[in-house]
């Protein structure tokens, strides 16, 4: 075992022993009595957790009222148990969500917040200053595991902080579903023991998936432009959600073969929107509301939920699903309790890669909130998506104004300190009404700015404060001099 793993173990272990010693925090999670473990009679009785966890993905499935393609294993999903029509992410990017979803907290409130960090390596480099960000608190797959279950996960981790793979999986595996064969996924497991496992699919990602939809047939939403680019990227994203349903059909059959299927509890979702600009790494509708279906012992069938979701209530519905009690430190709520409300949810992009920015978005049950707090910057800084035919497309017609004010309003050099959109009137987000002289809409800005800063500090959100020099040099070291141009680079330089 090398340093890095060595020391991650040991962090983690003595941080366990703080956790389950009430040190710090109350136990991670109750069992009977006063035992820090289920008995095995206990666990006989427990079901299955089983996260489909999709990349880059937005909800154009039939199920949600898409009738461009059909998604007829999604579907049955969703009748199977509920589907989540306003389910939104606490990032719009992937490794702030998946710290968040597996610890129950917001990113922000365990510094994990700015996407890859934390990372004492890179794509097979060692960086050479870095700076470790150690939580204290157990993960889910930690929790799980004290409980008895045999835990999984096959594919992306990306977590922002200081963790060992050994410690949260009894097998971790590469991206995608192996078929449940010699010992991937949950076919590893003592006889009769349950699983909580994770089979990460690359949704939105799937650059090898059969082209079936015509692009003359999408429609693009009104802040992009009608361009033949557009819609190609728009029908790939159909073809790849067909894809997925696909793979979503192989998982559930695998699950029947094993007689499985009507003990596991199924959670589908994404960990943000698609890759188009606005959408992935923004907090507007198409970048942090995903798709959510959740199916299996514990959950309704056939049912709509139309109320306020956060994504790290998966978190909270997974841990009471298998009668654990969720964590006071966590965020987490129980989707599926009797007194389950949210009146709103948060979401927050920081640092993407080698673009450093500070975003928060409010969203409530008529109306969205946006705080962008650097607005000396323009929404397209520069970024790995530079090079794509879509960003090229899109910044040359900027230049020859060919976009409406819609359109533009993104490719601009300015932005507003703050936005309010209407979803109920303005789906798409369109029209900032923040200078609006309506009185309902004056009072939901009042009480949303309100809500957000409560937020900010209720939650100990860290992203009030700059980074340190060693996680701004591993960015450097990571991405080069050149792309690290933001001018919170220069003191480090």
């Amino acid at each position: 075992m090398d340093v890095k793993s060595s020391n991650r173990r040991s962090f983690l272990k003595n941080a366990a022993a703080g956790i389950a010693a009430g040190s710090f925090l109350r136990p991670a999670f109750s069992a009977s009595g006063n035992s820090h473990s289920m008995r095995p009679k206990d666990l006989k009785e427990k079901p299955n957790i089983l996260w489909v966890y999709l990349e880059d993905t937005n909800a154009w499935m039939s199920c949600y009222g898409d009738d461009t393609i059909k998604t007829p294993n999604i579907d049955k999903l969703a009748e199977r148990g509920v589907r989540f029509n306003r389910a939104y992410m606490p990032a719009p990017v992937c490794s702030p969500t998946r710290s968040a979803l597996i610890t129950g907290m917001y990113q922000t409130s365990i510094a994990a917040h700015e996407h890859y960090s934390s990372f004492s390596s890179w794509r097979g480099k060692e960086v050479e200053t870095w700076h470790p960000n150690h939580i204290g608190v157990r993960t889910l797959p930690e929790i799980f595991k004290v409980a008895g279950y045999y835990t999984f996960n096959e594919g992306k981790d990306h977590y922002n902080f200081v963790f060992s793979d050994e410690d949260l999986y009894d097998r971790k595996g590469g991206n995608g579903f192996k078929g449940a064969e010699n010992g991937t996924e949950w076919t590893g497991r003592a006889e009769g023991q349950p699983f909580f496992g994770q089979i990460q699919l690359r949704g939105g990602k799937k650059g090898g998936s059969p082209k079936r939809v015509n692009p003359d047939e999408v429609t693009v939403p009104p802040y992009y432009p009608d361009h033949p680019i557009y819609r190609k990227e728009i029908a790939h994203h159909y073809d790849t959600i067909l894809k997925m349903d696909e793979i979503l059909g192989d998982i559930t059959r695998r699950l029947k073969e094993d007689g499985l299927y009507e003990n596991t509890a199924v959670f589908f979702f994404s960990d943000h929107g698609m890759c188009l600009p606005r959408h992935k790494q923004f907090v507007y509708e198409g970048g942090i509301r995903v798709p959510l279906i959740a199916a299996g012992p514990g959950i309704p069938a056939n049912k709509v939920r139309n109320d306020l979701v956060s994504g790290l209530d998966v978190s909270g519905a997974t841990l009471e699903l298998a009668g654990i009690e969720i964590p006071a430190h966590m965020h987490a709520k129980g989707l599926f309790a009797d007194d389950f409300h949210r009146e709103f949810v948060f979401s927050a992009r920081d640092r993407c890669d080698y673009t450093i920015d500070r975003i928060r978005a409010v969203v409530g049950k008529r109306y969205k909130y946006i705080r962008n707090f650097m607005t000396d910057r323009p929404y397209l800084q520069p970024q790995y998506r530079d090079g794509h035919d879509y960003m090229k497309v899109l910044k040359r017609l900027h230049e020859e104004g060919r976009l409406n004010d819609v359109q533009d309003r993104f490719v601009c050099q300015h932005r507003p300190a703050e936005e309010l959109y209407d979803l109920q009137e303005d789906p798409h987000e369109t029209v900032n009404l923040v200078h609006s002289w309506k009185r309902e809409h004056a009072l939901a800005l009042t009480q949303m700015r309100d809500a957000l800063y409560r937020w900010i500090l209720e939650t100990d959100d860290k992203g009030r404060f700059p980074e340190t020099d060693e996680a701004l040099k591993a960015v450097v070291d990571r991405w080069g001099s050149e792309k690290t141009s933001c001018p919170e680079y220069n003191r480090i330089k």
